[in-house]
């Protein structure tokens, strides 16, 4: 199993969650960002980790922090990598407790008449197609182990409409949906679904949304910063630790009689 001391960059304190300890779970874009942090989390609490990414070179370091863990070069968008990806899953693994749906991309910013179809269907297919494809080769997997848990990353996008940025937001609707009524399916089955949904979390990623939105309407960067600010109660950006203390939790026994739900890491976003 490795080491699974705290990664103190991340500034996470392991404290220990229920019911972690040797989990097997998946988390699809965990090699960095939110999902490095989702992996580092459940890895530090005892779990048993695979992920993938399209970063090739992301994948061998982030691997090298998690005990050498499972990591394989996928596009979640793309259904032969998602197949070859989770046939190695559960040869490796055997069975699996958990999913956690994060691979996402940013999406085109800007008026949706000067949208390319292809912008559109490039966010959609991996921001929610890549969640339905991920969901079908694990929930056999969940199945067969007896139940387990699914965590699929929406936003804060999914909650309020989102001017410019409409792709990624119906996307992250749709995973609400997706949720629900998954929730619903798999309930008989002891297969929790809920979502979690970040709000202005600081990053690269982040800096390039206000970057291009702030291009697209004419402002400055800072300005368009402070604009988002002054929309959020706490009047701050969450971490990626935020976020994976959350799915943390919801994975936990300490979760578990949380399903369908729709859980806001974002210190209340009002609006977008």
């Amino acid at each position: 199993m490795g080491d699974h001391s705290t990664d103190s960059s991340l500034g996470i304190d392991a404290i220990r969650l229920p019911g972690l300890n040797q989990k097997k779970a998946v988390i699809t874009a965990g090699a960095s960002g939110i999902g490095y942090a989702i992996a580092h989390l459940l890895y530090a609490q005892g779990a048993q980790i695979a992920i993938c990414d399209v970063d090739a070179d992301a994948l061998q370091l982030a691997s090298s922090k998690l005990g050498n863990c499972i990591a394989i070069q996928a596009d979640v968008s793309n259904e032969s990598d998602v197949e070859a990806f989770f046939n190695t899953v559960g040869e490796k693994f055997g069975q699996l407790d958990a999913l956690v749906n994060n691979a996402g991309v940013a999406g085109p910013t800007g008026n949706l008449e000067d949208l390319s179809a292809k912008d559109w269907r490039n966010c959609l297919d991996v921001c929610l197609t890549g969640q339905f494809l991920c969901a079908r080769k694990v929930i056999p997997m969940i199945k067969a182990n007896g139940g387990g848990a699914l965590v699929n990353m929406s936003s804060a996008a999914g909650k309020h409409g989102y001017a410019y940025r409409t792709p990624y937001s119906a996307a992250k609707f749709g995973v609400i949906g997706l949720t629900q009524s998954l929730a619903k399916e798999l309930g008989p089955d002891n297969i929790r679904v809920n979502a979690v949904l970040p709000g202005i979390v600081e990053g690269p990623r982040m800096e390039g949304v206000i970057r291009d939105r702030a291009e697209a309407t004419g402002v400055d960067y800072e300005t368009m910063k402070d604009e988002y600010l002054q929309k959020i109660s706490l009047r701050r950006m969450v971490s990626p630790k935020d976020v994976a203390a959350t799915v943390a939790f919801l994975i936990s026994d300490a979760g578990a009689n949380l399903s369908g739900q729709s859980l806001c890491v974002d210190a209340n976003v009002e609006t977008l």
